[in-house]
């Protein structure tokens, strides 16, 4: 098993919810986050005051996939999500050693 974080553009959320599912991915946790990388900052006014934004909103999605499912995400993720400009975001996958369902006792598959 395998779980793939990406990190994407906020309002590209609904676009990969719907190409994750199309594949047959029921499942996925999303949370607000804020980062940077070679996208840096911006300066913003307010209130005639300029400041800089150093941490950009970003949405961090992690699903837990097994094996053979990894690149149909991947995929599906990437097109989803790209629009060709700097910040598009990045996908981290990691092994996971164990899945355990809470309600049912149930384990790895089919816990997921």
């Amino acid at each position: 098993m395998k779980k793939i974080e990406a990190i994407i553009k906020p309002f590209k959320l609904d676009d990969v919810r719907e190409a994750l599912s199309e594949i047959g991915i029921t499942g996925m946790t999303a949370s607000e986050v804020k980062g940077f990388g070679r996208q840096k900052g911006h300066t913003e006014l307010y209130r005639g005051a300029e400041y800089v934004v150093d941490f950009l909103p970003k949405v961090k999605i992690e699903i837990v996939v097994t094996t053979d499912q990894v690149d149909r995400c991947v995929e599906a993720i990437t097109n989803a999500a790209r629009t060709g400009k700097i910040g598009d975001g990045k996908i981290f996958i990691t092994e996971v050693e164990r899945v355990i369902r809470i309600r049912t006792g149930e384990e790895d598959q089919a816990a997921i």
